[in-house]
């Protein structure tokens, strides 16, 4: 669907969550800019590479979330990566500062109507259910005041001298097949085999890593683990697709890590568009299957990574 047919459905009473999502990370992508790819480290930006956590109940936000909270930590230049809602401000003793505007995040559900129900129950099937998306309002914990000095903590940066030890382990703890040689990297789905050319073809030793856990990510989608689809064949759209899974899920990895994520396809960043103008949904989808597939990939860190962020549900259920 173009743009452009988005837009006139835009007319109702009711803007579209998908669209709105969707349009933003199109006019991102026009502007040479990937939404999971942001300058962390950098002077532009003074909030610390992290994945994006509610202050309250401690859990990391997942999916398109992640995406929309650091675009607007960039944007608006945030010092912190932690949010709150309203009422959790204020039952943490502090309050939103007046006149702050809030960052409008996700909350994916589903709906059964009615007439679907009674078909159920008629025909003794299944009934069949409709995604949908809610939005909520969150504040980042530098728009507020009054909160005690132990909120919105930011934990300290892992030491650099431990980080490709960490993904060294989990590429180990995971049990997947991982193979070092040739001259390019790629997965096997028939063969459920990663492989990925010595580190010293690589002008950094943390760019094999970022490679090797963009490759892992395409492993998380094999039928014995998540169960994605690897039917499309390179040039498609569903190949382009899986792309952006392992894109993402590599920059969720990469965060949780202490990685600066970095793209590996640039050049796919055509087709991503004619992905995301087709079908609204489609980042909202493959930001929740990468929010999976980084699920996937850190659960395996061995039990003495104490450093790392672990990836944990945002509350109600990440957008899918």
């Amino acid at each position: 669907m173009t743009r452009e047919h988005r837009a006139a459905r835009k007319s109702g009473p009711r803007t579209n969550l998908y669209d709105d999502i969707t349009d933003k990370i199109i006019a991102e992508l026009e502007g040479g800019r990937l939404p999971w790819v942001q300058p962390w480290g950098t002077a532009a930006v003074q909030a610390p590479l992290a994945m994006p956590r509610n202050a309250s109940t401690g859990r990391q936000y997942s999916g398109i979330n992640v995406l929309i909270l650091w675009g607007a930590v960039i944007q608006q230049g945030y010092p912190t990566q932690h949010w709150l809602t309203f009422r959790q401000a204020l039952s943490l003793g502090g309050n939103v500062r007046k006149g702050e505007r809030g960052t409008t995040v996700v909350y994916a559900d589903r709906f059964t109507p009615e007439d679907e129900k009674r078909r159920a129950r008629e025909t003794g099937e299944d009934a069949n259910s409709i995604p949908f998306l809610k939005r909520f309002t969150v504040f980042n914990a530098a728009q507020c005041e009054g909160l005690h000095d132990g909120i919105a903590v930011e934990a300290p940066p892992p030491l650099p001298g431990l980080i490709e030890p960490q993904v060294e382990a989990l590429i180990a703890a995971t049990g997947i097949d991982f193979r070092i040689g040739g001259n390019r990297a790629f997965y096997v789905p028939a063969l459920d085999y990663v492989q990925v050319p010595p580190p010293q073809a690589y002008f950094e030793p943390i760019n094999w890593h970022r490679t090797a856990l963009h490759e892992m990510g395409h492993a998380t989608g094999h039928a014995s683990r998540l169960g994605r689809d690897f039917s499309g064949n390179f040039g498609t759209r569903k190949y382009a697709f899986e792309e952006l899974i392992a894109e993402i899920s590599s920059a969720f990895c990469c965060a949780s890590l202490g990685i600066l994520p970095t793209v590996r396809h640039a050049d796919y960043v055509g087709a991503w568009l004619e992905v995301m103008r087709e079908d609204s949904r489609a980042i909202v989808r493959a930001a929740s299957q990468a929010s999976k597939a980084a699920d996937w990939l850190l659960a395996h860190l061995p039990d003495d990574s104490t450093d790392v962020e672990r990836q944990t549900p945002t509350e109600g259920r990440a957008a899918a």
